[in-house]
């Protein structure tokens, strides 16, 4: 009996825009910066992204915005689409046969990279939502797009230590509220190509908790193992630069480039701790940092292109929301008929450079 993830409850944001509206908002922002400005822009087109969702609709990025205001908005947003995540997580109809309370959990991990708050974001949820005042925090911030995977693992290894334990994992990121209008760097550019704003929260159980009481899944994915790995000397890959005016971007083109190269020297062996290889593996919960970095985890794992059709089709549909994208792609795994008995890896890469790997089993 291992800890497993029993539920998903995703907050979209309510503004929803075409790629080809951003495609037009960037064109009209970076004309004066680059000659090749239509060359830059098949980025767009290239990505496979037709849309995404945002915090605040396209007028409020043609202003100029303090830090201080950003990150206000931040915290109100995120305190207002956390709430519903959590709700909807411990009330999903789908997932469960009833709802879990509140009071129920005895820990959150908060995972965010895109806004600051102290109290951290998860506390002013807590004085909207029922919990137990003893429920026990754990923000974790910096993480970036690998976060989400973090947090599962982090919560994997509570569940370990407190078995009776539910724990939720709640992921914020509201990357445009960083955006910079004034940043004319290429990494700004692929940025605002890619980018989107998303909040998902997961419930994660101890394996003394009874899940069959409480879950109306056939089979769900428990949680075996899980491996952090940091490339030394890798700062430079991804990341902010944090100024006056608040979070710039940093977005290395040669991320595709380390994925191929760097990702099978640390899933290989992981698998091989417990006597699998990749051809073990039926599914393939992978956050999908773009296109092209989805492309690398094809060639570099020699996986067939049918195992990141659900990365892709949440890349299509909600662009890359930093650590919470593999929290919704994870949702839909859970959401497919998945047979008792059959492996996955969940996959994640972040700032540091660093990768996030967890290996499960749905039972």
């Amino acid at each position: 009996m291992l800890p497993k993830v029993v539920s998903v409850g995703l907050c979209v944001p309510p503004h929803e825009l075409k790629q080809e509206d951003t495609v037009l908002f960037a064109k009209e922002l970076f004309a004066q910066s680059f000659k090749d400005i239509n060359r830059l822009l098949t980025v767009f087109a290239n990505g496979q992204i037709e849309k995404r969702h945002f915090a605040k609709g396209m007028s409020w990025f043609r202003e100029d915005h303090t830090f201080e205001e950003k990150n206000n908005e931040f915290i109100k947003c995120a305190v207002e689409f956390g709430e519903k995540a959590i709700t909807s997580c411990l009330h999903n109809e789908e997932y469960l046969k009833s709802p879990v309370p509140y009071e129920d959990i005895d820990a959150i991990f908060y995972i965010s990279t895109s806004g600051l708050a102290t109290p951290s974001i998860e506390a002013k949820i807590m004085n909207k939502l029922p919990f137990s005042a003893h429920t026990k925090r754990i923000p974790i911030w910096g993480l970036g797009c690998a976060g989400g995977a973090a947090g599962l693992s982090r919560a994997y290894e509570y569940c370990l230590a407190f078995p009776n334990a539910k724990v939720l994992v709640l992921s914020i990121e509201l990357c445009s509220l960083t955006f910079q209008r004034n940043d004319r760097s290429k990494s700004n550019l692929i940025g605002t190509s890619l980018f989107a704003d998303g909040v998902a929260a997961a419930l994660v159980t101890g394996d003394k908790v009874d899940v069959s009481s409480i879950t109306n899944l056939s089979a769900y994915p428990s949680i075996i193992d899980v491996q952090s790995t940091l490339m030394p000397h890798s700062e430079d890959v991804m990341g902010w630069d944090i100024k006056n005016n608040g979070l710039y971007v940093i977005f290395s083109k040669d991320i595709p480039t380390i994925v191929e190269t760097w990702l099978g020297k640390q899933v290989h062996p992981f698998l091989q701790k417990h006597y699998l290889t990749i051809s073990d593996i039926t599914h393939f919960v992978a956050h999908p940092g773009g296109k092209k970095v989805l492309e690398a985890y094809i060639s570099s794992l020699t996986l067939d292109h049918s195992m990141i059709q659900h990365s892709l089709d949440v890349l299509k549909q909600f662009g890359n929301m930093s650590s919470t994208t593999v929290l919704y792609v994870l949702d839909r795994f859970m959401r497919d008929n998945v047979q008792a008995g059959e492996y996955g890896v969940v996959t994640a890469l972040g700032p540091g450079f660093s990768s996030e790997l967890l290996l499960v089993k749905w039972e």
